[in-house]
């Protein structure tokens, strides 16, 4: 059983990883540490642990005797089979009672799948999301736990104390059971890639339609930084911008190939909404655009063979940049939304009995899409918790309405410079589409029930109804 003077342990010393324990630290824990590969345990001890209460386990037995009984366990690894092949090699090692913690981008189902099988076991198990990176791993993360509360209740103290604080508040809470923080996580992600699209977009917009430089481009996004568009991935934008690579000469962003990788988060949260019957446009164009990016060769061909012509901005540079900003934050709000319309749909369907408010508290610190307007998003599900759609919140849907002109005006002028910006695109049709109250969804009843016999209901009579058409 050992000596167990270690409150929690963690294996897997990635760069997430060794971020974390060195969190809980120098947060006052005591923390067990183990890696596959020995020698990077070894490392991680040798060069970075200093003086803190940090306990190596170089066999999973030696591990397993530095920690109190219950145990407490974080995984750290790289999603997918590594966090079964993982488990199986600690289940030899775990009691009833003690507690695993998944801190990866699972998938949602794993974590329901993982829970069940441990729970026949009788260990707990908590999907805990993560966001932050290696920064906020190390000075404080955003953290999405779900599962058993009991669960949460033992290593609260520890998530509360590592978590980003925000006017006081660790952004951390117990979001539900089973797979509930995994899939807040995921959810997360999807909005990270709407999010990372539009500033994309409007990059383009201006490097290439208005033929600003780097330099410039960089300034433009320090000023958005400082006023409704704050925010992380606003704010790291500028120094991205203005990075000179030394050799060269030349700004770093334009040696950068132009293909977007993804892990998958995004597809996930994609496939989701579509299960559940969900729209999320911006998140899917977004997914669709890294996809598109790595055709490079295919584009680079048809560059060719289908030329356009040379994007030359005809207006007012200034105002454009100003409509371009307005535009950006109604996008930004719409991804938002259609993020929490999914959170809405799979707590109902999957019993998570997500509070949306907390979910956005807890996004306002640590994680990679905090941004001003989530406080504004707090408050609009803290007013009402069942609140249908947040453009349904007086306050949010005024501010979006009040930008749907530059919204339109940036995607008119887009169109006629020739320059691919989906996501904004998208975002006003969403807009347009969720405000109209008859849709031409008539017409598609009609021909399904053409040609397939599938039935229509009809706005003056209940029921289901088919017409032999061709009579």
């Amino acid at each position: 059983m050992g000596n167990g003077e270690c409150a929690i342990g963690l294996a897997g010393l990635g760069t997430m990883g060794r971020n974390l324990v060195l969190n809980m630290a120098d947060h006052g824990f005591a923390v067990a540490v183990y890696n596959r590969t020995g020698e990077k345990t070894r490392e991680f001890m040798d060069q970075e642990v200093g003086g803190r209460n940090i306990h190596p386990g170089y066999t999973l037995a030696e591990f397993a005797a530095h920690l109190q009984v219950p145990r407490a366990i974080i995984i750290l690894v790289a999603a997918g089979p590594p966090v079964d092949a993982v488990i199986d090699e600690l289940l030899p090692f775990l009691a009833p009672g003690d507690l695993l913690i998944d801190g990866g981008n699972s998938f949602f189902k794993d974590t329901d799948r993982r829970s069940r099988t441990l729970a026949a076991k009788g260990i707990l198990f908590l999907g805990l999301g993560i966001s932050g990176g290696e920064t906020g791993a190390r000075y404080g993360p955003s953290l999405m736990p779900g599962g058993p509360p009991e669960a949460y209740a033992r290593v609260r103290p520890i998530l509360e104390a590592v978590a980003a604080q925000v006017q006081g508040e660790p952004c951390v809470a117990y979001l539900g059971s089973g797979s509930a923080g995994h899939y807040v996580k995921m959810a997360h992600n999807g909005i990270e890639y709407a999010v990372m699209e539009l500033l994309a977009e409007a990059y383009d917009l201006l490097r290439r339609g208005l033929g600003l430089s780097p330099g410039e481009l960089s300034g433009i996004y320090e000023e958005w930084n400082r006023g409704e568009l704050a925010s992380y991935l606003v704010e790291i934008t500028p120094p991205i911008l203005r990075r000179v690579e030394e050799k060269s000469g030349q700004p770093l962003i334009d040696l950068i190939l132009d293909q977007a990788r993804q892990k998958g988060t995004g597809k996930w949260t994609s496939q989701e909404a579509m299960d559940l019957q969900v729209p999320t446009p911006t998140i899917d164009t977004a997914v669709m655009m890294r996809d598109l990016s790595g055709y490079k060769a295919g584009r680079e061909a048809a560059s060719r063979a289908l030329p356009g012509w040379p994007p030359v901005f005809p207006g007012d540079r200034q105002a454009f940049i100003r409509q371009l900003g307005r535009s950006l934050y109604a996008a930004m709000v719409l991804a938002f939304a259609q993020g929490m319309a999914l959170l809405q749909r799979a707590s109902q369907t999957y019993d998570y009995h997500l509070e949306l408010a907390a979910v956005a508290r807890i996004w306002r610190g640590g994680c990679i899409i905090r941004a001003a307007v989530l406080e504004d998003i707090r408050a609009a599900y803290h007013a009402r918790p069942d609140l249908p759609h947040l453009l349904l919140d007086p306050g949010l849907g005024r501010e979006v309405t009040a930008r749907m002109p530059d919204l339109r005006a940036v995607v008119s002028i887009v169109t006629e410079l020739g320059i691919p910006a989906p996501g904004l695109m998208v975002s006003l049709a969403y807009y347009d589409a969720f405000r109209s109250a008859r849709l031409p969804a008539n017409l598609i009843q009609a021909q399904r029930d053409y040609f397939g016999a599938h039935t229509y209901e009809r706005t003056d009579l209940p029921g289901a109804f088919h017409t032999r058409w061709s009579e």
